[in-house]
């Protein structure tokens, strides 16, 4: 089943990351001699993606915005030095792949939940999307990538997909623990109190979602008003409501390493492992 589609949000001002993030997007800080969020881009490129939707802070300059555009200064510096060999590496965007741009106020709602509403209503999509996050990757060099375990999970249009990642169970309390019935998600819950982790499945918000699961996180958006200092729009609340009321939610394995960017911690790690460190 071909999916086209993908929502990849990468707003928000990375205050795990301070100080660095003040003038880094957290998205953009390197892995190797790629910016975090590229890992995702062109894994899903490959699965086949032409349409990608982008949810970014409503602050200039947009630091993603400029390295996925063609900078026609650079071209012609390296044309001119004769180092036509490197315009494949400053080419960061196939010409068959596009980049829609949707600001988010970093003040207004927020969650997991939001960025995908947002797209949904602006773009009005009714068809199967990936929904990926911008500040970790599964790596798995010559492998099955995550993209293509979730679509080769799903059997129809009608099915939503969710990425299983196995962890030590004292570090499942850190993520959203799953639980599997028949290749299916049958419960899920935020940050569990480790006296509650009964399964060492996790989630790592990397998601095939249907079109009604998508309007499950909609309607989820508009039915609440969280205040600032209150709970965050979490896409797992519309999950667990779209599984109790009958949807299909199928769990993909996952192949490869999973590496996140996020904390101090996660990005020296992935550093590590994609420049063939320790």
């Amino acid at each position: 089943m071909p999916i086209t589609k993908a929502i990849i949000p990468v707003a928000g001002w990375g205050t795990r990351r301070l100080p660095i993030t003040k003038i880094i997007e957290k998205s953009m800080l390197p892995v190797g001699n790629r910016p975090l969020v590229d890992y995702s881009v062109q894994e899903l490129i490959k699965a086949g993606v032409t349409d990608i939707y982008m949810v970014i802070s409503n602050v200039e300059p947009c630091q993603v915005r400029e390295f996925y555009k063609d900078n026609i200064a650079l071209n012609q510096y390296l044309e001119s030095r004769g180092k036509t060999d490197r315009l494949a590496l400053a080419k960061t965007l196939p010409d068959d792949v596009k980049i829609h741009y949707v600001s988010q106020d970093p003040s207004g709602k927020y969650g997991t939940a939001v960025p995908v509403a947002m797209v949904a209503e602006e773009y009005n999509l009714n068809e199967p999307v990936f929904v990926f996050f911008g500040d970790d990757f599964i790596w798995n060099p010559g492998g099955e990538s995550a993209a293509e375990s979730l679509l080769k999970s799903v059997q129809s249009p009608d099915e939503s997909a969710i990425l299983g990642v196995e962890v030590p169970r004292e570090e499942v309390v850190k993520y959203g623990m799953i639980t599997v019935k028949d290749n299916k998600l049958a419960t899920i819950v935020e940050k569990p109190a480790l006296t509650d982790v009964t399964s060492n499945l996790v989630h790592v918000s990397k998601f095939i979602m249907s079109p009604d699961l998508i309007q499950e996180m909609v309607k989820y958006v508009h039915a609440h008003d969280f205040g600032p200092k209150d709970q965050e729009y979490m896409a797992t609340d519309p999950l667990a409501t779209f599984v109790e009321q009958g949807g299909t939610v199928r769990v993909a394995p996952t192949f490869g390493e999973y590496l996140d960017g996020g904390s101090l911690e996660g990005w020296v790690h992935a550093n590590d492992v994609v420049c063939g460190g320790n």
